[in-house]
Formats: structure tokens, sequence, C-alpha cells
């Protein structure tokens, strides 16, 4: 049983791509989770109640 290098090569490129596409999608996603969630504790802060507001 012989190896057919061609189909190994083929899937070790498809392997490395599907890996460099997923490292630079999570790192766009962090970038924008991270933003989300920066505005959203903004909006929070501003939000809130002061402690001398009375009810």
């Amino acid at each position: 049983m012989e190896i057919n290098w061609f189909i190994v090569a083929v899937f070790l490129v498809g392997a490395i791509v599907l890996l460099l596409y997923l490292i630079k999608k999570n790192q766009k996603d962090k970038k924008d989770v991270t933003k989300f969630f920066n505005m959203d504790t903004t909006i929070r802060k501003e939000s809130e109640p002061d402690e001398d507001d009375e009810y």
C-alpha cells in the first residue's frame, strides 16, 4: 500500500489554510466582543441611579 503524497499535501495545505482563516476570524470576533462589552458597560454606568437621588 503506497501513500499518495499528492493527496496528503493537498490535505495539509487545506488544513493550514483553514487554521489561518479561523485564527484571523477569531481575532476579529475578539475585537468585536471586546468593543461590545465596553460599550455595554458605559451604558450601564450612565443608566444606574445616583446615590443622591430620592425615590
